[in-house]
């Protein structure tokens, strides 16, 4: 329970980190950073397999970039989820969803979270 916590924080301070960096994207406070993460979660963990099993198609066409697309997908749609998030526009969101991505990539790395165990 304490590792789900923990990356939520991880996640809810990179959020804050993407959202001081750009100018279309807003987070209120501390609070509405933490459910963001929270709901961003929870998509990305159900909605966005889904979408991905069923863009396979454009996917393979775009050669990966259309997954650039549901991000941008998910990321506005937390934003009309969460009161006091928002994203003005689409270039906002991507630009939001790479800033998170590796910002939560350094912090888990540094929280031990993505090293390789010996097996």
């Amino acid at each position: 329970m304490s590792k789900f916590i923990t990356k939520i924080l991880i996640t809810a301070v990179a959020a804050l980190i993407a959202s001081w960096l750009l100018k279309g994207v807003n987070i209120d406070n501390i609070l509405t950073a933490i459910i963001v993460a929270v709901v961003l979660g929870l998509l990305n963990t159900f909605v966005r397999p889904i979408l991905i099993i069923l863009t396979i198609p454009i996917t393979i066409v775009t050669l990966g970039l259309f997954l650039l697309v549901i991000n941008i997908i998910i990321i506005k749609w937390v934003a009309t989820l969460v009161s006091g998030f928002s994203v003005n526009n689409w270039w906002a969101a991507l630009w939001f969803s790479i800033i998170v991505s590796i910002i939560s990539t350094v912090l888990g790395n540094m929280a031990g979270f993505n090293e390789k165990k010996d097996s």
